[in-house]
């Protein structure tokens, strides 16, 4: 049965999955015991919360919200709500299937995947079935199961004719190729309404770096209307109600850079699904010190990539490259966009690597979708990018997301203190450690703090002399640069050989 209590808001984030707060004693009179999951009702409105009790944040006739819950839900203090006892979540009793090893049909996967994105299941539930993952492997049925009901969980946001997409796998610093390739891709005619996620592993992903220019969170009827009239959009997935599940799963995911394989194959079909993607190229670097450390493991994301794309009728294409260093100078949201106008500008400085691979995967997608014959897409992209139409296609999309068009590489902002790391001694650089420099990055505060990160002045195979600069901390506060550089006393960024 139903009761009915009045709201309080705490000024309080928690972080966590929604929280709700009663009295000990109120809790005991009414049954409710830490834990339970609870419906919140007024006028045409409702959330689902986990009950906590107190003896002095709340009074009894109260129900307390955390900041969490009331800034999304506009509620004002004082309303009163209806509020009622949930049934355990179906949900539970398939993660529980799932840790004991057993198989999930559709309807298990889209019962938690529902339960997630309401906020019926907890963040701690939600961190055990991500686990489930690590120990036992998903077949590649149980993986199109994931995708389809992680897809139809949210909305479905379809555009008509070829839909055209290019999706790194993430793990090496840098590596901001989307944001060069979306805009030489359209200037051609091609649409690409790319959607991405926030950094789960990284100091910064394409939302996150976007950012640094213009929004990057619309709604669906929004992201429909910039895509109608440019051509493509570079927007967060997160701020829509696509793959909704997706993005409570990366918050339990981040804390410990937590990103099973089947996770990420799931969380970027999914994505690919409901936004009505026809073309697709997966970029998926590999090397010792990346995401995907060898071509073993390569080839075997390989072959589900493209057993996912062929029972979702996807044209795709996994373009798998060996690395050992990262791509670009900058790495953290802030350098990472000004390397991606140098690129797009032409600057004289510009990161060539940068260039010469976001060009490599834009052609790869021409030749895939039939714009360009084979062999021929990396000159159409080139030509794209050295003729000006793609800094004038990403112009559009920068304009349309509420960004300055104008926008120049000096313009960035980057944190205010900063400290130059040298070369220990004389020789030529043999390796770079992408892990030691996403762990640095973070360390100095990205990708939270966009200003912060790590410019690389130096780069693999580069030869150095003693004390010559090898890369550039940025933080914006100086116990940032003492935190990195004390962390530097036990890692290291370059291995300097003779």
């Amino acid at each position: 049965m139903p009761y009915y209590l009045k709201i309080k808001k705490l000024d309080i984030t928690t972080g966590q999955s929604n929280i709700a707060l009663l009295h000990e004693d109120e809790a005991i009179r009414y049954g409710i015991h830490a834990g339970d999951k609870i419906e919140i009702c007024w006028g045409d409105k409702k959330i689902i919360a986990e009950a906590n009790t107190s003896d002095k944040k709340v009074k009894p006739g109260q129900i307390a919200l955390y900041k969490d819950i009331w800034q999304q839900t506009s509620i004002a203090d004082n309303t009163i709500v209806e509020v009622e006892v949930l049934e355990r979540a179906k949900s539970v009793q398939a993660i529980k299937k799932r840790l004991l090893g057993k198989k999930l049909k559709y309807q298990d996967f889209f019962q938690i995947f529902s339960d997630i994105a309401s906020g019926v299941l907890t963040r701690t539930e939600t961190t055990y079935f991500v686990a489930s993952g690590f120990m036992h492997s998903y077949t590649n049925q149980e993986l199109y199961y994931m995708t389809k009901a992680m897809a139809e969980s949210g909305e479905m946001l379809k555009f008509p004719g070829i839909i055209a997409d290019k999706h790194s796998v993430g793990g090496l610093a840098g590596n901001r190729t989307t944001m060069v390739a979306v805009p030489i891709l359209a200037s051609l005619g091609l649409t690409i309404p790319k959607t991405s996620s926030r950094a789960i592993t990284s100091p910064a992903g394409t939302a996150d770096t976007m950012e640094v220019l213009a929004k990057v969170s619309f709604s669906a009827d929004e992201i429909r209307q910039i895509v109608k009239k440019i051509g493509a959009c570079m927007v967060w997935g997160g701020g829509l109600n696509l793959a909704p599940a997706d993005d409570k799963i990366l918050k339990v995911s981040y804390p410990l850079s937590l990103e099973p394989y089947s996770k990420m194959l799931v969380s970027i079909m999914a994505k690919k699904v409901a936004t009505g993607v026809t073309h697709l190229i997966i970029d998926m670097p590999v090397g010792p010190t990346t995401k995907i450390p060898n071509m073993k493991i390569a080839r075997s994301l390989e072959a589900k990539f493209k057993y996912l794309a062929r029972r979702f009728h996807i044209k795709i294409k996994v373009v798998m490259i060996r690395t050992e260093d990262p791509v670009g100078r900058g790495v953290g949201p802030a350098l990472e966009a000004r390397d991606v106008l140098r690129v797009l500008q032409q600057r004289d400085n510009y990161p060539t690597d940068l260039a010469n691979k976001s060009i490599h995967l834009a052609g790869e997608l021409l030749e895939l979708t039939g714009k360009a014959r084979k062999g021929q897409g990396a000159h159409a992209a080139w030509q794209a990018l050295d003729s000006g139409a793609a800094w004038k296609k990403m112009q559009e999309i920068i304009k349309a997301q509420g960004g300055n068009p104008n926008v120049t590489p000096s313009d960035i902002v980057i944190a205010a203190h900063k400290k130059y790391i040298n070369a220990p001694r004389s020789g030529r650089i043999i390796f770079t450690d992408n892990k030691t420099i996403n762990v640095i990055a973070r360390i100095l505060g990205a990708p939270a703090d966009k200003l912060a990160g790590v410019y690389l002045n130096k780069e693999y195979d580069d030869r150095v002399k003693k004390d010559e600069r090898l890369f550039t901390l940025y933080a914006r506060t100086p116990e940032r640069i003492r935190l990195a550089t004390k962390a530097l006393e036990k890692m290291s960024i370059f291995k300097i050989g003779h």
